[in-house]
C-alpha cells in the first residue's frame, strides 16, 4: 500500500516553492474613493468539492450552494467599503446568461495565466519580458465585454472567481506518505481571483489572484474571510481591511 502511494506521489505534480506576487495594477490606473465612477459586480463564480487521491476535482452540490450563499452575503456586506458606487449586474437569461458565463470563464483563464506567467517571475513569457522588466501589467478580456448586460450604465466591471477542492482522506494519506519519501504533494486547492475590468476597453485594471486562499467558504465566517482576501487592496476602497492570517 505504502509503495503504491509513494509511486503515485512521485508522479504527482508538486507545486514549486517560489516567491509569488498576488496583486497587480495596470500602469497609470487610479481610482480614488468617491470618484463618481460606477462599478458593475457580476455574481461570483463558485464551485466547491473534494480533491480525490489522484488530484481530480469532485464537485459537491450541497457545499457549492452553501458557499455561494455565504459569499453572496459577505460580498453584499462589503459593498459599502469599496469606495465608489457599486451596482449588481442584472439577472440574465438565455443568450445574455450564456455570454456572462463565458466572460466569467475567460476572466478565470486570464487570471490563471497571470499567476502562471507574470506573478511567478521565473515563468514570464518571452514576449512579455520587456514589459515585465519595466513592471508593466497588460492583460485584457477584449472590448466586447462592454456589451454584457448592465455594462452601458457602468464604468468598470468586477469579476470574482472562487474554487475550493478539499483534500479527501486518500489525498491526505498520499500527502503523508509522500512526505515520508521526501516528495512534496499538496492536499486541497483553494483558488480565488478578483479583477476590475475597464468596460470601454476590456483592459484588466487590477487583479488580486491566489491559488491558495484561506477561509472555509462552506461556513459564513470563512466566506467573510475569503471575500476580505479577494478584495484586499481594492482600488479606491474607503477603508481597506487586511485579510486575517
Amino acid at each position: 500500500m505504502w509503495r503504491v502511494m509513494l509511486a503515485a506521489a512521485a508522479l504527482a505534480v508538486a507545486t514549486p516553492a517560489a516567491a509569488q506576487e498576488r496583486t497587480a495594477v495596470r500602469a497609470g490606473f487610479e481610482l480614488p474613493a468617491n470618484s463618481g465612477k460606477t462599478i458593475l459586480v457580476f455574481r461570483p463564480s463558485v464551485s466547491v468539492g473534494a480533491q480525490s487521491t489522484g488530484g481530480m476535482f469532485e464537485p459537491n452540490a450541497d457545499w457549492t450552494d452553501s458557499a455561494r450563499k455565504n459569499i453572496d452575503d459577505a460580498l453584499l456586506a462589503r459593498q459599502a467599503s469599496l469606495g465608489n458606487r457599486v451596482v449588481m449586474a442584472p439577472e440574465s437569461y438565455g443568450e445574455d446568461a450564456r455570454r456572462v458565463e463565458e466572460y466569467t470563464k475567460l476572466f478565470a483563464a486570464v487570471s490563471q495565466a497571470v499567476i502562471q506567467y507574470q506573478f511567478f517571475v521565473g515563468n514570464r513569457l518571452p514576449t512579455k519580458k520587456r514589459d515585465n522588466k519595466a513592471g508593466v501589467f497588460e492583460w485584457s478580456l477584449g472590448e466586447e465585454v462592454g456589451s454584457l448586460p448592465g455594462a452601458r450604465e457602468a464604468d468598470y466591471a468586477l469579476f470574482l472567481y472562487n474554487k475550493d477542492a478539499y483534500g479527501s482522506t486518500g489525498r491526505k494519506l498520499l500527502q503523508f506518505a509522500a512526505a515520508l519519501g521526501g516528495v512534496g504533494v499538496t492536499s486541497g486547492e483553494h483558488a480565488g481571483y478578483a479583477g476590475l475590468v475597464d468596460l470601454r476597453t476590456g483592459n484588466l485594471l487590477w487583479l488580486n489572484a491566489d491559488a491558495q486562499m484561506g477561509g472555509d467558504v462552506r461556513e459564513a465566517d470563512g466566506a467573510i474571510k475569503r471575500v476580505g482576501q479577494l478584495l484586499e487592496e481594492f482600488p479606491g476602497s474607503a477603508a481597506p481591511v487586511a485579510a486575517q492570517p
